[in-house]
């Protein structure tokens, strides 16, 4: 291991010490020069009191300038610096160390945080400084990196995975700093993380989009190929059997369409699902939109749709993927529901988790539930849930587990002639966890089902919830 080195002379003594070596160089080669016959006399002289005197002004001026800067640090108020060691970066130093959108922690002897930046704060839950680091970054790679810079010693950059509450990877660096070179303990660490989440992730989509296409799109457009084929060969003067196979060629391309649709955009949710949205949106008058989007199939199998909902359910998330995430499960519970059955969509708010996740059985004690997603545990956290019923033949339990895989269908479940692509199913899950929210399933074969999910209330709100408690 190689030892990170810094100079021990004051900064003020270098400075000095450079002055007073190039005005003794310039007046000595002046002064060789005039003996040497090279230049007058004279003109020697003066050019060595000409030197002599701007050295002595510098002199002064970087004096003048320590002077203030010690004043200035003299001044400055207690807590600007808070756990910086002596000879740590100055105000303006630490101001820049706050601004940047980089998680950067400086570590002090023991491994403990002796300053974190907002971006550490935030990446890494950290409520205060001066903590334990294993405490919050349980990593010994990390940790190892860590106790070789308080020796001194620098270390590879170190590559982790986190998979709770969501999937991310990170790669730490970690430099030793040495703020008291003449204390064998003043050695510090700085590490500085970088998240590689959208990297990996992307390089993942591309193969995963390709396996899947390929995969997926084979039977469609065999499908297509066998028709184009007979269509050019004896059918091609059958009117009867053109329009048949041209009816065929267009479900199956729409099909192939809808596929490709499915695919990015689960490939983009899954891009973002380690980011945590923020914005904001009604979940009442998103499911009021989207029932009114879905009118003409309703009306085509005759559904008898009911929503119950309160005002002014305020979620906190995308107002685009919480109403793909509704639609969804609407879309659904109107293809797997026999004609002239009914569905029902209730939006209720102010609920814990466990009133979200679990509550009472609506099909009854014979129904089997599961939950498909579940948000990380949080103390006192609001939720608003959606819940979508149908009455369609229902899903046995050993089905439940693998509904939100991909391209995963329940045997014996038919949707119709536009047959469903397997991914509605994921997209939600995906976009639940990103929300840090919830997705559970509840069926009873020959009754029904009833998708559940649930997401974290608006800031407003949980704060105009305790703010009536108090009062």
């Amino acid at each position: 291991m190689r030892k990170v080195t810094t100079s021990s002379e004051p900064a003020a003594l270098i400075r000095r010490r450079d002055i007073a070596a190039v005005a003794s160089i310039g007046g000595v080669v002046l002064l060789v020069l005039a003996f040497s016959g090279g230049l007058e006399i004279a003109a020697a002289i003066v050019g060595t009191a000409t030197i002599a005197a701007i050295a002595t002004i510098y002199y002064l001026v970087v004096r003048t300038s320590l002077e203030l800067e010690a004043q200035d640090l003299d001044a400055q108020p207690e807590g600007d610096v808070v756990g910086v060691p002596p000879g740590a970066p100055d105000h303006v130093a630490l101001t820049m160390l706050e601004e940047l959108p980089v998680p950067v922690l400086l570590i002090g002897a023991g491994g403990r945080v002796e300053r974190a930046n907002p971006a550490a704060r935030d990446f890494l839950g950290l409520g205060q400084e001066r903590v334990s680091l294993s405490s919050v970054l349980r990593q010994p790679k990390v940790l190892e990196g860590v106790g070789a810079a308080l020796r001194g010693e620098a270390s590879r950059p170190v590559e982790y995975s986190m998979l709770d509450p969501v999937e991310s990877h990170v790669r730490a660096h970690v430099a030793p700093l040495a703020f008291r070179p003449d204390d064998p303990n003043g050695w510090w660490a700085m590490v500085v993380l970088f998240d590689e989440t959208s990297v990996k992730r992307a390089d993942r989509m591309r193969a995963d989009f390709l396996a899947n296409a390929s995969h997926e799109l084979r039977t469609p457009l065999a499908s297509l190929s066998g028709f184009i084929e007979t269509l050019r060969g004896h059918a091609k003067d059958d009117t009867v059997a053109r329009d048949r196979f041209l009816g065929i060629m267009q479900d199956q391309a729409e099909r192939m369409q809808r596929l490709i649709n499915d695919l990015l955009s689960l490939s983009r949710v899954e891009m973002d699902e380690h980011v945590l949205p923020d914005g904001t949106a009604s979940l009442d008058k998103v499911t009021e939109d989207v029932i009114a989007f879905l009118r003409p199939q309703i009306e085509e199998k005759q559904i008898d749709m009911q929503l119950q909902a309160g005002a002014g359910l305020c979620a906190s998330g995308d107002r685009d993927q919480l109403t793909e995430v509704i639609q969804n499960l609407i879309e659904n519970a109107i293809k797997y529901s026999p004609s002239q059955s009914r569905v029902d969509v209730k939006v209720e708010g102010g609920l814990t988790r466990d009133q979200a996740e679990r509550p009472e059985a609506i099909l009854g004690e014979g129904s089997s539930r599961l939950t498909l997603a579940a948000p990380a545990s949080e103390t006192g956290a609001s939720y608003v849930a959606v819940r979508v019923r149908d009455e369609g033949k229902g899903i046995d339990r050993r089905f439940l587990p693998r509904l939100a895989e991909r391209f995963y269908r329940v045997d014996g479940q038919k949707s119709g002639p536009k047959e469903g692509t397997g991914l509605g199913l994921a997209i939600v899950k995906h976009i639940i966890n990103r929300h840090r929210g919830g997705f559970t399933v509840e069926s009873a074969m020959g009754v029904g089902s009833v998708f559940s999910v649930f997401v974290p209330l608006c800031s407003e709100l949980k704060s105009e919830d305790t703010t009536d408690t108090q009062n």
